[in-house]
């Protein structure tokens, strides 16, 4: 499994300053985000979890999901979620040409656009995207978001529990989570997101969307 960050190494977050990593607040917000959806099956499901807990949260979707999946991306709407771009085709920024990386966003906006969802956040597919691709877009007026908790609910080597944990010891006023309504994390989604949306609520966090 690729290296990665459970927990956004404060370094980190000072050299690229320009990225939002959380949101920090005197209120106990936290930030739940998904990313990879709208997938059938899977989002509902998450929907159905985040109601019972009267939870908000914001979804990075691909372009490509939301148009084979219209009806259940309207329900995230319905349902009152935010929305984020999180490009066409779930490309990797350090792998791709400048030019072709922001028309993939442009082309995941366009369809936000048609459905009358426009708000100028994104993240970054792995979280990987180079400065020039960056400042292009952020001169577009995105906000690009980040996190400063990984569930890495995608990592198929490691323990729904160990899953849960990444989140519940982590996890402080303003951090932005990261979960992934997607098929490949399901497993442990399916286990860890009731246990920390109940983990929240018992510690006296609130549930906020990011504009």
């Amino acid at each position: 499994m690729s290296f990665y960050w459970v927990k956004t190494n404060s370094f980190i977050k000072r050299v690229f300053s320009k990225y939002c990593w959380d949101i920090p607040n005197n209120e106990k917000k936290i930030y739940l985000t998904f990313d990879d959806g709208p997938t059938p099956e899977i989002t509902d499901w998450v929907l159905s979890e985040l109601k019972k807990f009267d939870a908000k949260a914001t979804f990075f979707c691909i372009g490509k999901n939301i148009k084979a999946n219209l009806s259940l991306f309207e329900k995230l709407i319905t349902d009152g979620h935010s929305i984020g771009n999180h490009t066409m085709n779930h490309v990797n920024g350090w792998k791709s040409n400048n030019n072709d990386y922001i028309e993939n966003v442009k082309n995941c906006a366009a369809v936000l656009e048609k459905e009358k969802t426009c708000n100028l956040i994104f993240r970054p597919p792995y979280g990987k995207i180079k400065k020039a691709q960056s400042k292009i877009l952020r001169k577009l007026g995105y906000k690009i978001i980040m996190w400063d908790v990984l569930s890495a609910d995608f990592d198929q080597t490691i323990t729904p529990e160990k899953c849960l944990e990444n989140v519940t010891k982590n996890v402080k006023s303003g951090s932005v989570i990261v979960f992934h309504d997607s098929i490949k994390a399901s497993p442990n989604l399916k286990f860890a997101l009731p246990k920390t949306l109940h983990f929240l609520k018992e510690n006296g966090y609130t549930f906020d969307i990011i504009h």
